[in-house]
């Protein structure tokens, strides 16, 4: 198994998911060799949550990486069925990543590579606002 789909799966152990019980972990692998893990971490008031590959993301941009830093994003999870960033989520990597960065999904051994461009096609993005 690649090394940051390991690193996403320890990062899932620190999950905070008490209301839906579904505990996802991602990672992130930048061009220096660094990883920056990330979990989900839920709220009473639901839309105060974070998704896990925005914890990530958001983490390589809190130190000062940008998205030519970033090789490579993991999303995993327990989950029965293939693990999918969320609309928020796609919206946020589609500006904060390449479109052809790499995306590993993987639930229940089940696995798919992917891309930003390939989950949201015809992305809203700073060019739109021109």
């Amino acid at each position: 198994m690649k090394e940051i789909l390991i690193k996403a799966y320890e990062a899932m152990e620190n999950a905070y998911a008490p209301y839906s019980n579904y505990r996802v972990g991602a990672c992130v692998k930048l061009a220096d060799g660094e990883f920056i893990p990330g979990a989900n971490v839920e709220n009473a008031a639901y839309g105060s949550s974070m998704c896990a590959e925005r914890n990530a993301v958001y983490g390589a941009y809190s130190r000062g990486y940008r998205k030519e830093d970033i090789e490579e994003l993991a999303i995993v999870s327990e989950g029965r069925t293939l693990v999918t960033p969320c609309g928020a989520c796609r919206q946020v990597l589609a500006e904060l990543l390449d479109p052809d960065t790499p995306i590993y999904l993987m639930s229940d051994g089940v696995a798919k590579t992917t891309s930003i461009r390939e989950l949201l096609p015809w992305a809203f993005g700073a060019d739109s606002l021109e």
